[in-house]
């Protein structure tokens, strides 16, 4: 029975449908949602929102929201409010086709910062105040208590400053879950912001449950529904070599004695090279290995099931289907491994030195001098955003950016004199790896790592001309230091735009 998943007699009164409560947001409010990576967010509410704002455009009336979550979500709740012009605003990391259209079209605002930034921008005043909270949980306690589910991001901090909160229980989601969620309700503001006590990345410093006043939640809604990730695609050979080019790598450092054997905790974007990575780690010879991360995905939990991995701590999952099955089966096992924190924890840059983490991220492009661009499209045209790859970049033992060299069929570098958009500049980037090899920048100068990167990192058939440039422009250049010929970096971006290749004439 679906009441069995509510324990607290008052709020077992204000059970509705999603249409009832999606009626208790109004045009114009700042809507705060739970939901992470396509994990543990609201699949009914948002839905019923739709229809809600269908309806009153088909009458004439405007209605709009704010739309904050923790991360991208899934079609259900991004893609349904974009496909209805729902949203006016849009923050912090969106992953939805029909959202990004918008965006690029210049139709809806988008607010890209980095995932730490999140809960404390928002404490601080730095946006409109939470009008509503819509959050997904498997279960509430006897005493009001809410059990979280695949994602926790930033629905602390969405519970504390929301005005009213909807509730959405979902039966899917295990309940057996509870004891895996580590809560930290320690955050304070400025001035009196106290040392968060974690020494090691599986020490539990918070609770198992969410938090909430009960007369603040108006409606609670029951649904039935998976979450909604992709599954990934097989490792192919460009990904093994990849991920083959950064295992040998950190061998190598162990062999320095930079690194401990069994390294040292490790981050990793969402992606396919990325997973492909954490492939090649379970049958890499290393044992031991600590995760803290943003997000478990389906390599994490292979290697945890192995044995490789000792424990993953993070904020959410993306399992593609076969993932999530595998993870349901065998839930007592991963409720010992596995730690769901806030993201403010998570991606807290504190806890990512501290800790001494290794990120490892995908980009779009690199530039001869190591600026990556990880968010736009020949500069202007958003693809999801920055996520948390900047807390790691910037405040890990060592950031790792990976990439084929090339994209679109060969017609685009993946590396090139100037990136159209920096959003991790060279002081961030220690290492950039493609297929063709690895090149690590530590302690190089701008004109050596440009050196580094066109021998190890650019494709054959780029290779040439990137180093032609950059000849070039340590001759005829401004200055000497970082030699840049402008507007001629640039112009291989509007070349691709001009001819849909950034091969020169002679070369095509």
């Amino acid at each position: 029975m679906p009441d069995s998943r509510i324990h607290h007699a008052t709020l077992r009164q204000r059970v509705v449908d999603a249409a009832h409560a999606a009626a208790l947001i109004q045009p114009g409010e700042t809507v705060a949602m739970s939901g992470f990576t396509g994990s543990g967010y609201p699949k009914a509410v948002p839905q019923a929102l739709a229809a809600h704002i269908a309806q009153a455009h088909a009458r004439g009336e405007a209605f709009r929201i704010q739309l904050l979550t923790g991360a991208s979500t899934a079609p259900e709740l991004d893609g349904a409010l974009a496909q209805v012009d729902g949203l006016a605003m849009r923050m912090p990391f969106q992953s939805d086709p029909n959202a990004r259209k918008q965006i690029n079209a210049g139709k809806l605002d988008y607010l890209d910062i980095h995932l730490s930034h999140v809960a404390q921008h928002v404490w601080f005043g730095f946006y409109n105040e939470i009008d509503t909270a819509v959050i997904e949980v498997s279960a509430i306690l006897e005493d009001g208590a809410l059990v979280p589910t695949t994602s926790v991001g930033n629905n602390k901090t969405w519970l504390d400053l929301a005005k009213k909160v909807i509730i959405e229980v979902n039966q899917w989601q295990p309940v057996e879950m509870l004891g895996m969620h580590d809560i930290y309700y320690g955050t304070a503001l400025p001035p009196h912001r106290l040392p968060i006590p974690m020494v090691h990345g599986d020490d539990r410093i918070g609770q198992t449950t969410l938090r909430c006043e009960p007369d603040k939640i108006a409606a609670v809604v029951f649904t039935d529904a998976p979450d909604r990730n992709s599954p990934f695609n097989p490792v192919d050979a460009d990904s093994a070599r990849i991920a083959g080019h950064l295992i040998d790598f950190l061998k190598h450092e162990v062999a320095r004695g930079r690194l401990p054997a069994n390294l040292l905790p490790l981050q990793s974007g969402v992606g396919n090279i990325p997973n492909a990575v954490l492939a090649g780690l379970a049958s890499s010879g290393f044992h031991g290995l600590e995760a803290y991360t943003e997000v478990i995905q389906d390599g994490m939990l292979e290697l945890l099931k192995s044995g490789v991995l000792r424990y993953a701590s993070c904020t959410g999952f993306a399992f593609s289907p076969e993932a999530n099955e595998e993870f349901r089966r065998n839930l007592a096992f991963y409720r010992s491994r596995i730690i769901l924190r806030s993201q403010e924890i998570s991606n807290h840059p504190e806890l990512v030195r501290r800790l001494g983490c290794i990120g490892m991220n995908g980009m779009l492009e690199a530039d001869l001098y190591g600026n990556i661009n990880s968010t736009h499209v020949m500069g202007s045209s958003i693809m999801n955003g920055i996520g948390g790859s900047g807390d790691f970049a910037r405040n890990g033992f060592l950031s790792v950016f990976l990439s084929t060299s090339t994209a679109k069929h060969g017609s685009i570098s993946s590396i090139v004199p100037m990136v159209s958009h920096v959003d991790h500049t060279e002081h961030d980037v220690a290492v950039i790896v493609t297929e063709q090899g690895l090149a690590d920048l530590r302690g190089l100068s701008p004109k050596q790592r440009a050196r580094a990167v066109i021998s190890h990192c650019a494709h054959p058939d780029y290779r040439d001309g990137l180093q032609d440039y950059f000849d070039r422009a340590c001759r005829d250049s401004y200055a000497k230091h970082t030699p840049h010929l402008l507007p001629e970096a640039l112009s291989w971006h509007q070349r691709w735009l001009q001819t849909g290749t950034m091969q020169p004439s002679a070369n095509r």
